[in-house]
């Protein structure tokens, strides 16, 4: 090499609100990457304190599940709320929904609040 520095270019971030499908992409990237910063909501912590449910149950929700809905306006602008859905370690035979607002540039997941999809 002739001392140039590899430059590494990322595809641009679609704009929200985004197709069930590729929130499902974004959210995935974001929840495995080593600079993921995790937000919870007191009402989140709550939730998942009443079901049992740990940090760890919550990540695996969100790098293995789905969303299968299109995103709901936050109160943020530009921002959207994804429900993503899938079992985790801890919930037995139930299927968890988690819903979180992703910030894909920043690299940030706030989750919203933590249900059981049957209830």
């Amino acid at each position: 090499m002739s001392g140039m520095a590899l430059e590494i270019v990322k595809p641009p971030i679609k704009p929200q609100p985004w197709t069930p499908a590729d929130a499902t992409e974004y959210i995935r990237k974001i929840a495995v990457s080593d600079d993921l910063t995790l937000i919870s909501t007191r009402h989140a912590l709550d939730q998942m304190a009443e079901r049992n449910l740990y940090t760890g149950d919550v990540l695996f929700i969100l790098k293995q599940g789905f969303v299968l809905d299109d995103g709901n306006e936050s109160t943020r602008l530009g921002f959207y709320k994804y429900k993503m859905e899938s079992r985790s370690p801890n919930s037995g035979s139930r299927t968890v929904r988690v819903v979180a607002i992703p910030d894909a540039e920043r690299c940030q997941l706030k989750i919203v609040t933590v249900m059981w999809v049957d209830d």
